[in-house]
């Protein structure tokens, strides 16, 4: 269960129960709000069994990264690390994690990694762009959701400005681990929904 293995990541700084509580609480109602249909709790599980080795500052990063989400605004992330810094700050938990956790979440905005560590989490959190057809379908349907003050016409001009992007590059994830399990796949996916997309939108 995520809740263990909050508490005991928290352990390892802090001996006061109350305030772990408080903040896994904080985590759940967060992860839990009506508007979130794929950045929901099931997302943090997906990172946690897809990672091949953890951390303090991954795993800090997979409870938090996604703590302020608001598809109307274009902060989350910082607000998130910001979040991040205060909560671990409660915890004690040493600076020098605090700041490397501060700085993973903030590069979940590009998902252009600064370490090796970093590529892997951020791989981790794009590891569903790789899944099987029905797996790959129903997370749409959860993003669709998530951005459904957007239009139809909006929500599609958008969506493909992103899945384009990835296309473009040159990889999409960036450490071999993730590149030779999901690469491929992914960018099947990604043509196919494009596709799909363009079946209702020009260009």
């Amino acid at each position: 269960m995520l809740k263990d293995k909050f508490i005991k990541l928290c352990k390892n700084f802090s001996t006061d129960k109350e305030l772990t509580l408080k903040l896994w609480q904080e985590i759940e109602d967060a992860y839990s709000q009506a508007n979130r249909h794929y950045h929901t709790l099931k997302h943090l599980e997906n990172i946690y069994n897809e990672l091949p080795k953890l951390d303090f500052v991954t795993e800090f990063a997979i409870f938090y990264h996604d703590i302020i989400y608001d598809v109307k605004q274009t902060d989350n992330e910082q607000k998130s690390a910001l979040f991040c810094k205060d909560r671990l700050t409660c915890l004690n938990v040493d600076i020098s994690i605090i700041e490397d956790t501060v700085t993973l979440i903030n590069e979940t905005k590009t998902h252009n990694p600064s370490s090796k560590c970093n590529a892997l989490f951020l791989d981790a959190d794009l590891s569903i762009l790789g899944s099987n057809e029905d797996i790959y379908e129903n997370y749409t349907k959860q993003i669709r959701a998530e951005y459904a003050v957007y239009s139809q016409s909006d929500y599609y001009t958008g969506r493909k400005k992103v899945l384009k992007h990835f296309l473009e590059k040159e990889r999409i994830y960036h450490s071999d681990y993730f590149y030779n399990k999901y690469e491929a796949k992914a960018r099947e996916n990604i043509e196919n929904e494009l596709k799909t997309l363009s079946l209702f939108t020009p260009n």
